[in-house]
């Protein structure tokens, strides 16, 4: 995958951001989501992001060093 690629992730009503950064191959599991989160590495909708429980909606946008996932309706 190229790091400009944006993978879109369908998803119905909202999902959490360690849940996201798991689904959309972000991290490769829950230490690893809270480990970019805690290091400073994502961003949501372009602005950094420190809580692993944020609540994701339909068009946001998760950014990390491996990659970007855009959420869209499922």
């Amino acid at each position: 995958m190229n790091s400009d690629d944006v993978i879109e992730v369908p998803v119905q009503g909202t999902i959490r951001l360690g849940q996201l950064l798991k689904l959309a191959n972000l991290a490769e599991d829950g230490a690893g989501a809270k480990e970019l989160i805690e290091d400073s590495l994502v961003t949501v909708n372009g602005e950094l992001e420190v809580r692993r429980g944020r609540q994701l909606h339909d068009g946001d946008s998760v950014t990390t060093p491996h990659g970007t996932a855009r959420l869209i309706p499922g």
